[in-house]
């Protein structure tokens, strides 16, 4: 089996594309990669769904996770709630 590139052929149907790219490093510039752009530097791309937390907020957290975990802990323990789970 070989991968072909078709195109249509007008009629609804498909039809193995006959000439070939020499340069095949041509079909791989994008102007999304940088380089169609001056420098060849990469364009600023933004992802709004993934805003890094700051160490501080990430350590808070962990830090304040813990500290529920205790104060859980020592509640139950000081009613006689773990006992009841005997």
């Amino acid at each position: 089996m070989s991968l072909q590139l078709h195109r249509p052929d007008g009629k609804g149907g498909l039809q193995p594309r006959v000439e070939r790219e020499h340069d095949w490093r041509r079909q791989l510039k994008s102007g999304r990669w940088g380089a169609a752009l001056s420098g060849g530097r990469l364009p600023e791309l933004k992802n709004p769904e993934m805003d890094p937390t700051t160490p501080g907020r990430s350590v808070a957290l962990w830090v304040g996770l813990a500290v529920l975990t205790f104060v859980i802990l020592v509640a139950g323990y000081g009613t006689g709630f773990w006992s009841l789970l005997r």
